[in-house]
């Protein structure tokens, strides 16, 4: 079932996110950003809180999130921890969300038209799957680069 192997990957990579978040040594360069690069890593963990939250936790989970973008990208200095949890909390919401579909429900129409086209369900959760690995790759690098 395509909702068992997506719940797999998505609590794999957010597994990931959080991963790279406790190898920064000095948690202050979590918010830095370096010439070049627009985003820091504190950010981009918040942005994929708020995306998946929204898409699957509040669209398929019914989970009233109510989400707010710009902080995604100007809250600055929250502590390591904080955004830990919230990642970890982010991977029950999917679980949760994703456990109670099946498979027709896949091949139904997403519930919100975020493309210029209605896309499926199925659809749209591969998009978020891969929305996510841009992001982890983004912060991986982002930990590298700072990191030295």
């Amino acid at each position: 079932m395509l909702a068992n192997t997506l719940t797999a990957l998505f609590e794999r990579d957010l597994n990931k996110v959080i991963s790279e978040l406790n190898q920064y040594r000095d948690e202050s360069t979590i918010w830095r950003i370096e010439s070049g690069i627009s985003n820091a890593a504190g950010n981009l963990a918040l942005h994929l809180v708020g995306n998946l939250n929204t898409y699957i936790g509040k669209e398929l989970g019914k989970t009233g999130y109510v989400r707010n973008r710009e902080l995604e990208f100007s809250q600055k200095d929250i502590p390591r921890q904080e955004l830990v949890s919230k990642l970890t909390d982010t991977i029950q919401v999917i679980k949760d969300a994703l456990g109670k579909l099946a498979d027709a429900d896949l091949k139904k129409e997403y519930p919100v038209l975020v493309f210029a086209e209605k896309t499926t369900t199925e659809y749209f959760l591969v998009h978020l799957a891969t929305h996510l690995a841009y992001h982890l790759g983004q912060i991986n690098y982002h930990r590298r680069l700072v990191g030295k």
